[in-house]
């Protein structure tokens, strides 16, 4: 039991330090790395030359790819708020319809959707909740369906680095673990409409003539992710399923409009947007879908040739190291920055205004370089010492061939404490691996559960104080009563959710 102890400690002091003392993730995470350097060296007999490696082995796996990832899509944001873009797009969505249940599912779930495919990191709750509440809809129900819209893409944020990273954790085809990631999100995901619609309209009465948008809304979006996460990977998907239900609310919409003038909001008309200041507040994200099509792997000449520009580096010295490959220009972060400069120069930025959005950009996300490097270093460090394997032994030997059933409710608990499927997957994902090989499953139910452990995190970040905090912060409420509300409300969600979540994985693994 004390091995268990020390192999568990750096996950309880995250439970502990987020949840009960409600400390700063950043503050929080450098904790847990000295935890597992400590527990690896005295309980678990690593080398401590080993573990410095492994140490650098996840600093390496954060810095390259992930946060920069993290920086290009963010910097992507932070240049079009700069340039006046973002509020061209708001007026365009702002102008589809006066209902307001028609605006949740085009700005919570089409918006919302983009804005994690392509940033992620809370904008995806912030901005919608910021706009919903700014056009007079309840605060508190604003922020509430954003949660659970965000239930649909959060596995795909920042262009799929969630998955992007789990692959590469698990060392498996990314796309098939997206897949598997769109199919079990697939049945609650046509369900969150009518959820949100249900939420804001005080009740399962304001759904009825919403039902054709409900329905056109959910089955675009779980669609277009499965697709694209089947032929491509997850890099797209998230991005591709926004893209798709906003055209598919628009158009629905238009063929049926709901008739109940009780849900219609009185407000200024938006200012007029004409085609040119429509293309060019889209452009950074259309060059961006178009680059990462043209480098992907649906272009192999393209592919194939910058692929080649690489270099691969031993870096952990234990007994299961591999060589680290840095890709230098076939990596989604040099993609997107490439594409945010050139729209940059199209839309007539100043050089300097770009570089010190940039710079802005750096400052602002250095806690989540902390954060990051903290979380993936601690992770190699507990993979590489035997400390996921010892947990998940003891999880194994306590659920057996059940394990499957609670392999959902255990990324849930990663995306409560964390409020990050990144950082879920990470911490996560190799003791849901471990857990699945002891149970006997074959590769693909391995990357079946490994797959749950996403969509769990999903469901997590539901009800992550995180989550909330930021919800709240952007609607201006913070302080006042409505964290432990909003608590309430998302957890009479998360819960049945994450049962259907246990039951799918479980059975539907069967069918593998």
């Amino acid at each position: 039991m004390t091995l268990l102890f020390f192999a568990v400690l750096p996950i309880l002091w995250l439970i502990v330090a987020l949840s009960g003392l409600k400390m700063a993730a950043w503050k929080a995470c450098p904790v847990a790395l000295l935890l597992s350097l400590f527990a690896s060296v005295m309980y678990f007999g690593m080398p401590a030359d080993y573990m410095a490696s492994a140490f650098l082995e996840g600093t390496a796996l954060a810095c390259w790819p992930i946060l920069l990832i993290i920086t290009a899509t963010i910097y992507t944001y932070h240049l079009s708020v700069h340039t006046g873009g973002m509020e061209i797009i708001k007026a365009m969505l702002t102008s589809v319809s006066s209902d307001y249940r028609v605006l949740i599912l085009l700005i919570a779930f089409g918006f919302g959707g983009f804005l994690e495919g392509m940033a992620g990191f809370g904008t995806a709750v912030a901005i919608p909740a910021s706009m919903l509440a700014g056009m007079g809809i309840n605060p508190v129900s604003a922020v509430a369906v954003c949660l659970v819209a965000n239930f649909v893409p959060s596995a795909y944020g920042s262009i799929g680095i969630p998955l992007v990273t789990l692959s590469g954790i698990m060392g498996t085809d990314s796309a098939q673990l997206a897949t598997y990631v769109a199919l079990q999100i697939s049945i609650l995901g046509l369900f969150c409409p009518f959820l949100m619609v249900a939420i804001a309209g005080g009740g399962w009465q304001s759904v009825k003539d919403m039902i054709p948008v409900c329905l056109a809304a959910g089955l675009s979006y779980v669609l277009a992710q499965l697709g694209v996460s089947y032929f491509l990977g997850p890099e797209l998907a998230g991005v591709a399923g926004a893209l798709c239900t906003m055209g598919a609310i628009i158009g629905t919409v238009k063929y049926f409009p709901p008739q109940n003038r009780a849900y219609v909001l009185q407000r200024d008309s938006a200012p007029a947007v004409t085609k040119h200041q429509a293309f060019m507040a889209w452009l950074p994200f259309i060059l961006i879908f178009v680059l990462l099509l043209l480098t992907s792997k649906l272009v192999p000449t393209i592919y194939d040739s910058i692929s080649q520009i690489r270099t691969s580096i031993l870096i952990y010295k234990g007994e299961g190291g591999a060589p680290y490959t840095f890709h230098w220009i076939a990596t989604p972060g040099m993609v997107i920055f490439f594409a945010t400069f050139v729209s940059g120069f199209i839309q007539k930025a100043p050089v300097g205004d770009m570089l010190t959005v940039l710079r802005k950009t750096l400052v602002s996300l250095k806690p989540t370089f902390i954060t990051i490097i903290s979380i993936i270093a601690t992770a190699k460090v507990m993979g590489y010492s035997g400390m996921t394997t010892t947990i998940a032994d003891h999880t194994v030997a306590a659920t057996g061939l059940m394990y499957p059933a609670i392999a959902a409710f255990i990324g849930s608990v990663g995306g409560f404490i964390t409020g990050s499927a990144t950082s879920t997957c990470i911490l996560l994902g190799k003791l849901q691996m471990d857990a699945a090989v002891a149970i006997g499953a074959p590769l693909n139910s391995q990357i079946w559960i490994a797959a749950a452990n996403a969509t769990g995190a999903c469901a997590g970040k539901l009800i992550a104080p995180q989550s909330i905090a930021i919800g709240v912060a952007a609607i201006g409420v913070a302080g006042k009563g409505s964290e432990s509300h909003l608590l309430a409300l998302t957890m009479k969600v998360y819960l049945p959710f994450i049962i259907m979540l246990g039951l799918l994985v479980y059975f539907g693994g069967s069918w593998l």
